[in-house]
């Protein structure tokens, strides 16, 4: 027994060994594995990715392979040579990565559903005419949990609440209700979504701890319940978003254990960054006063262009553009904005860089894009990138898009949507529910912080990677509804 562990143990050491003697080769990025075998970066990688990443690019330049938890990342940071990586389907998989981190995280499989298949159902959900139809919906359940008053609380009335709290509770419930079939449960399931959700980034990085491993599975089942429609329990000829997604998967071949574990996914996919988003905007605005200014202006343009903003559900977003509350959402993100698009690489391939360098990558290493550290954060780019400018998107009261390093003009100058083949489908209705809902809430009500001399938390620096960064913290604000929508 003690000859068969020496041996077993021998032998995970010598591959260990074995795996940790890769160099760089002719052609290939620069290569920093870190010092502990087999995890490499990980914990730095993890806990603070744009610290991490940051110190690498100011060592190694815009593109360098790291290893991380036994794999080998290479990262690339020069978004002129980005489409090399976005246009390739042939050397580059998008799917493998994809479904593994659903799987750690949702505990879900979808082998028999294309990428393609998926995308093309959503795309008829969230474009043309169905996307005016979910965007009325959202305004009007925007609006009716905006103006409730669950409190009993006289409307005149000062209410103390979290800033990120208040956004991201008023967005999820509005964007459940639209979306999902049942209405009666939205508030428990925001409240057990936020559980799961806290946990997120650490389930992706199998880095829980064994309290906290029970609390997410406890969750995970938890929401499984809640969101199981009554068209998995029945015959139900609801027309909804969610019984037309069951429909899909039932056309796919999914079986109803999977069905019910994809809409979680689907919630997360759907409600995890318009919070976060609104959040952030409305953070700037409250500590950036010029810029709550030039925001409350042009809605007091709209409210004169258009009476519709007390008139549910019609959106006043169709008819009037808003260039400044515009330049002010493109801000935010580019701040707060912080996915990182992955690809595995299933052939290898040669990447010509924009300044005509060719490196080899190599089969099974992780490319990884990330652009909120270039373009998003990029001095060359955007002067003074760390501080925000409610202006710099907007040039003669339209939007700007012509950014430029290096003398190139740039394709991507800001990317928090992802680009490409795989940019986010509901772009436009997160966009149109975030942008109503802040007209809506300073229309609507009376908002301010508690402690005027108050700042913006800082961000939790381990959901870089995951969409809309959250903060670590709250901003306290107070809030009433107002008299008239003439005070704005």
């Amino acid at each position: 027994m003690l000859w068969t562990i020496f041996f077993l143990l021998n032998g995970l050491l010598i591959l260990v060994l074995l795996y940790s003697t890769r160099t760089r080769q002719k052609n290939e990025p620069p290569l920093d594995k870190g010092f502990l075998p087999w995890l490499g970066h990980a914990l730095e990688f993890g806990k603070d990715a744009a610290t991490f990443l940051s110190r690498m690019k100011d060592r190694y330049g815009d593109i360098f392979t790291v290893r991380v938890a036994g794999k080998y990342v290479t990262v690339l940071l020069d978004p002129n040579s980005f489409d090399g990586v976005m246009n390739d389907t042939v050397c580059l998989d998008f799917t493998r990565s994809r479904n593994h981190v659903i799987k750690r995280i949702f505990s879900l499989q979808l082998p028999s559903i294309k990428h393609s298949a998926e995308r093309q159902w959503m795309e008829q959900h969230f474009q043309g005419l169905n996307l005016s139809k979910l965007c009325g919906s959202m305004t009007s359940n925007l609006q009716k949990l905006l103006l409730s008053d669950p409190s009993g609380c006289s409307p005149s009335e000062w209410r103390q609440d979290g800033l990120f709290n208040l956004c991201y509770s008023l967005l999820f419930r509005a964007g459940y209700l639209t979306l999902f079939e049942k209405r009666d449960n939205a508030t428990e399931v925001y409240n057990e979504f936020r559980k799961f959700d806290d946990l997120l980034a650490k389930l992706a990085y199998c880095s829980l701890r064994r309290d906290e491993s029970k609390t997410a599975k406890l969750s995970r089942e938890r929401l499984w319940e809640l969101l199981t429609p009554e068209c998995l329990r029945s015959n139900s000829e609801s027309n909804s978003w969610q019984q037309s997604y069951h429909h899909f998967l039932q056309k796919e071949g999914i079986d109803a254990e999977m069905q019910k574990k994809a809409l979680l996914l689907q919630l997360w996919t759907t409600q995890c960054n318009a919070g976060p988003a609104a959040f952030w905007l409305l953070g700037f605005l409250l500590t950036h006063p010029e810029a709550m200014e030039a925001v409350k202006s042009e809605i007091r343009g709209l409210a004169l262009q258009d009476t519709s903003l007390q008139r549910p559900p019609i959106n006043p977003l169709e008819a009037h553009s808003t260039p400044v509350l515009d330049s002010v959402l493109s801000e935010t993100l580019r701040l707060t904005a912080a996915v990182m698009i992955r690809r595995e690489v299933v052939h290898g391939k040669v990447l010509q860089m924009a300044n005509g360098q060719e490196y080899h990558l190599r089969r099974g290493d992780i490319v990884c894009l990330f652009p909120f550290l270039s373009p998003q954060m990029d001095p060359q780019i955007h002067q003074e990138p760390q501080i925000f400018k409610y202006d710099r998107f907007l040039t003669d009261r339209k939007m700007k898009d012509t950014f430029y390093k290096d003398g190139k003009r740039l394709k991507y100058y800001t990317m928090p949507w992802g680009a490409g083949s795989n940019i986010c489908v509901g772009k436009e209705f997160a966009v149109t529910a975030i942008k109503q809902f802040v007209i809506l809430l300073l229309t609507h009500l009376d908002l301010e912080m508690c402690d005027p001399e108050d700042k913006l938390p800082p961000v939790n620096t381990s959901r870089y990677g995951f969409g809309m960064l959250q903060p670590d913290g709250d901003l306290q604000v107070r809030h009433r509804l107002k008299n008239t929508q003439n005070e704005i």
